[in-house]
């Protein structure tokens, strides 16, 4: 068994990064869902994320193009990509992971000078 250790990478008093996970069950992967139910599954992912110094804010379950989504504090990229290639090891789900941006983050954003040539048609 390989365990993925991480280290927090937020300072004291800073706020942890926000992740977006969307994600679609293989076929095995919703025969476990259907053998285990929802609510031992979102504990999994509670158990998953505090295991890499991080809290789900928020985990549900969808119709449409992802069967499940959550939100999770994360203490930095590294703990995210973790859980990423964990999940994805797996083998019973496919997972999308998006950092999410503050509007503080964008605000500073803005004020930061970028030397850019958009393409122009001639």
């Amino acid at each position: 068994m390989v365990m993925l250790v991480v280290m927090a990478g937020v300072a004291k008093g800073e706020r942890m990064p926000k992740y977006l996970f969307q994600g679609s069950y293989t076929l095995d992967g919703v025969k476990g869902l259907l053998e285990v139910g929802g609510g031992h599954r979102a504990e999994a992912v509670d158990k998953l994320i505090e295991s890499v110094g991080g809290k789900v804010e928020a985990f549900y379950y969808a119709f449409g193009d992802d069967d499940f989504v959550w939100i999770a504090d994360l203490p930095d990229e590294v703990a995210a990509t973790a859980v990423s290639l964990k999940v994805s090891a797996g083998g019973t789900a496919t997972l999308r992971t998006t950092r999410l941006l503050e509007p503080e983050l964008i605000d500073k954003a803005m004020n930061v000078g970028v030397d850019y040539t958009p393409a122009t048609a001639s």
